[in-house]
């Protein structure tokens, strides 16, 4: 919905690059609205998103690979201006007649690169400057197309970043997106804002109210269901959808049993007591308990919890009646994750917003934050007023405690998760640490270890504790927490919940690891 809300827009063709998401992170931070698409994209889908620029991303492929990414050739004539990164400049190199060859080696890592035309994309960083950037690549330019001039140079790549001016196709051999390119972000600000001429309008109070105006006008009196968790992501899509239609939502709030402590009571609070919202509870905790009776597997326990939510969920919408619209919190990165590009967005796992209930359910899907990083919904959150507390909670997964308890999943074990999760929050908020890591939570293992409580023996439960740092969960570092609040969290866990006697903490970061452990 929102793509048609704004003038300017940046198309950013996906190649391959596991950098893509940040060039779109690096061109929404300059308030500039962008959407990635697979670089198979066709060209009339292209003109019909009419960018104001597009950003070819970069890649592990040689343009000589038998199965390299090669986006539509008439791309080349598009009038919007071009900037390749990595393999997108080696692809519009071999496009317009360039010649890409082996590099004698390969060049990864901080390369310093000397600035040898500041106009347009170096703009500002100095003629004859050396500047520190980050290349991965094993080809390099070799001969440039014709009307092409070197901008930048490196000792292994003569090319490091070229231009034809006058048709505003620009190319540079690194990464201006990550951030061991210090520059980057004002490589990419003159690309936007010098030979694009964006304007910096993209901003979440803009957002809030033509979101909320587009709402009015495409759901009319029509009534929307939307499942409310209480999470950021469905608080939001709420509210946005309250302001816009009032009494024609009706919200679903389904308590499987598997929410954090005090959850169901303190949404229905919020939604029911202050909003004064059509917020319906189903207590459905021993419905799900049943059908999860034995279940090890992480993928089965994700799709009997994914299919008896849609069932009980449309049994209630069946009961409320007369709805045209299902209002969904999904945001940008589940809308990447779930549809495979040739690249690195391949799905990972089932997930548990994209796709489901709407095939079921034959209603409408409203996703008004569809567009949005998690950053970007938090702001909206504020714009919108909601109390900082639920617009900064960290993220939950859908599955619930499920996919945090590694193995069988009884009432015992998540009164035990509970607790210790409960724990783990309430420390890490008194350290002042809850809003600056991006995710910290405790996972039951199926894993027994003794110890010594008193004089004797235990035989009892692991409890593993997880934080991370991230940006949108694309990818993830675990968090520097201090050894005194870890000590504080395993102290008070096997302290004061029964059945546990020994805490670890887990340091490994995403790739290679997920940030939960199902």
């Amino acid at each position: 919905m929102t793509a048609n809300l704004y003038d300017q827009k940046i198309l950013i063709l996906d190649l391959g690059s596991q950098y893509t998401q940040l060039i779109a992170r690096r061109v929404r931070e300059a308030k500039v609205y962008c959407e990635i698409h697979p670089f198979n994209m066709s060209l009339q889908k292209i003109k019909d998103f009419s960018p104001n620029g597009i950003i070819l991303s970069g890649g592990p492929s040689s343009i000589y690979d038998e199965n390299a990414p090669f986006a539509e050739k008439g791309l080349i004539d598009i009038e919007a201006p071009i900037l390749g990164i990595c393999y997108g400049m080696q692809f519009l190199t071999h496009l317009l007649g360039g010649v890409v060859s082996k590099s004698g080696d390969r060049e990864y890592g901080n390369v310093r690169i000397r600035i040898e035309d500041e106009r347009d994309l170096f703009h500002g960083l100095g003629r004859g400057e050396e500047k520190t950037v980050w290349m991965s690549h094993g080809d390099r330019i070799d001969q440039m197309p014709k009307g092409f001039e070197i901008l930048a140079g490196s000792d292994n790549s003569p090319v490091a970043a070229m231009a034809d001016v006058k048709r505003r196709r620009f190319g540079v051999q690194f990464h201006p997106e990550v951030a061991h390119t210090p520059d980057g972000s004002r490589i990419i600000g003159n690309f936007l804002f010098r030979i694009c001429g964006c304007e910096p309008s993209w901003n979440m109070v803009s957002f809030v109210r033509k979101t909320i105006k587009a709402l009015k006008d495409d759901i009319g009196e029509d009534r929307v269901i939307c499942g409310l968790s209480g999470g950021v992501d469905s608080s939001v899509t709420a509210v946005l959808l309250y302001e816009a239609i009032g009494k024609n939502l009706s919200c679903i709030l389904v308590d499987n049993g598997l929410l954090r402590r005090d959850e169901a009571r303190e949404v229905m609070e919020i939604f029911q007591g202050y909003y004064g919202m059509d917020l319906h509870l189903i207590d459905a905790p021993e419905h799900f308990l049943k059908h999860l009776d034995g279940v090890t597997d992480p993928e089965k326990k994700r799709k009997i919890i994914g299919r008896e939510f849609i069932r009980i969920f449309e049994e209630k919408a069946k009961e409320l009646g007369n709805a045209k619209y299902l209002a969904q919190g999904t945001l940008y990165p589940d809308v990447i994750e779930s549809v495979s590009f040739k690249g690195p967005s391949a799905t990972i796992k089932s997930h548990h917003n994209v796709g489901g209930l709407p095939h079921v359910m034959n209603l409408e899907l409203v996703e008004p934050l569809r567009e949005l990083f998690k950053d970007e919904v938090r702001e909206v959150g504020v714009e919108l007023g909601l109390p900082r507390e639920l617009v900064m909670r960290q993220p939950f997964p859908g599955p619930g405690l499920a996919v945090r308890i590694l193995g069988e999943i009884t009432k015992e074990r998540l009164e035990i998760l509970r607790a210790a999760d409960a724990i783990t929050i309430e420390e890490i908020k008194m350290a002042g640490l809850y809003e600056k890591v991006w995710q910290s939570f405790a996972v039951l293992l199926p894993v027994r270890t003794v110890g010594v409580m008193g004089d004797e023996r235990t035989y009892e439960n692991v409890i593993a504790v997880r934080s991370v740092d991230s940006l949108d969960a694309m990818t993830a570092d675990w968090s520097k927490i201090p050894y005194e609040v870890l000590g504080r969290i395993s102290n008070r866990i096997i302290n004061s919940v029964k059945g546990v006697n020994r805490v670890v903490y887990d340091i490994s970061s995403k790739p290679p690891s997920t940030i939960e452990w199902e």
